[in-house]
């Protein structure tokens, strides 16, 4: 039989606890200042063209190349995702309506 059927409560191991706090904390809000959350989609895109341009000039690390390839996609994307989705907001459409 269970024991919280009992009334008694279970005690949660280490890795247990651990594995809620973690959970907490990954699911957390995050609040940013104005300041920071309207610049963030200009940063994703600055991140995005500086990894783009910095292809350019490896010339001996073909291995990095498709990292920093990856990252300038991935950094665009975001980037373009939230100014969008931020226009699309400020001009009363909804999201679906934009895609």
């Amino acid at each position: 039989m269970n024991s919280t059927v009992a009334g008694k409560p279970l005690s949660l191991s280490e890795t247990q606890q651990v594995t809620r706090r973690t959970g907490d904390l990954v699911t957390r809000k995050l609040w940013l200042p104005k300041l920071l959350y309207d610049l963030l989609p200009y940063f994703y895109l600055t991140s995005g063209f500086a990894a783009l341009f910095a292809t350019l000039y490896v010339s001996e690390w073909f291995w990095i190349l498709p990292h920093y390839l990856l990252f300038s996609a991935a950094c665009i994307q975001m980037g373009v995702s939230v100014f969008k989705r931020r226009r699309s907001r400020q001009s009363g459409e909804s999201i679906e309506d934009a895609s």
